[in-house]
């Protein structure tokens, strides 16, 4: 059973109440941090019902559902992420539908985005993910190897580099949380003070986003606190048709 539109009000107040906290806590202003709605496996109507109430930024992991969902929902406007693992030949329609890519750690990967960027849209905004545990088991550049890829990735035309992503082990502690965001963070500042300019810290999910505004995220990926549990048996495709091409659709976060 999916969850009940009507709880979907006082979940979006109750993420944003969370985000406010933190936000002031870490003395930032709430304006500074972006609330991406995870709807993988969601159900269109449900996104529909979470853009009426001021959400606008989309994250969606699997390519199809996503290419579907935007044209079931083309006529309200909305800024979408793509968050999932990038595979070389999906990038094209990645390229031409979306406003920003979360999960780069290669270069081949950015330069296909780049050459497949259709000329009339926006630069395609890219996050540069960051392995910060160094679990095998994870996507993600190594630290050592960042600045190399970001000096790359920021020389291509048709993407912009904005910033970095990670996803980082599952911490019961705050202070634990904070550490690797906080590595990320110090990754950011690197760079920047190597002369990149970078203004993106995509870290911080449902059960962590507090711990990584503390740390200064200004994208929360944020899925079950908003829509609930998804289920293993929800059908990941919405409807038919292809997405409109990137246009007005396109924005920063």
């Amino acid at each position: 059973m999916l969850m009940d539109p009507q709880n979907l009000p006082q979940r979006v107040r109750d993420v944003r109440n969370r985000i406010e906290r933190a936000a002031a806590s870490g003395e930032r202003s709430v304006d500074c941090v972006t609330l991406l709605a995870v709807s993988k496996a969601q159900p269109v109507e449900l996104m529909r019902a979470a853009a009426a109430l001021g959400v606008r930024d989309f994250g969606e992991s699997y390519l199809q559902e996503a290419l579907e969902k935007m044209a079931a929902l083309r006529e309200v406007e909305l800024t979408w992420h793509f968050v999932g693992r990038l595979q070389a030949n999906k990038t094209r329609p990645i390229a031409e539908s979306f406003a920003w890519v979360h999960g780069v750690d290669r270069l081949k990967i950015a330069e296909r985005l780049a050459a497949q960027r259709p000329y009339y849209a926006p630069p395609l905004n890219l996050c540069l993910q960051v392995n910060v545990a160094g679990e095998t088991a994870k996507a993600g550049v190594a630290p050592a190897d960042l600045p190399a890829l970001a000096a790359a990735v920021a020389a291509l035309p048709r993407v912009r580099l904005r910033g970095l992503m990670c996803i980082p082990p599952e911490e019961a502690d705050a202070a634990r949380q904070r550490a690797w965001f906080a590595r990320l963070r110090q990754l950011l500042q690197s760079l920047n003070n190597s002369g990149a300019r970078l203004d993106t810290l995509s870290m911080g999910m449902s059960a962590d986003f507090e711990a990584a505004i503390l740390e200064g995220a200004t994208i929360v990926r944020v899925g079950t606190a908003l829509f609930g549990p998804r289920l293993a048996n929800t059908p990941p495709h919405t409807g038919g048709g292809r997405a409109p091409p990137a246009t007005g659709t396109i924005g920063a976060a």
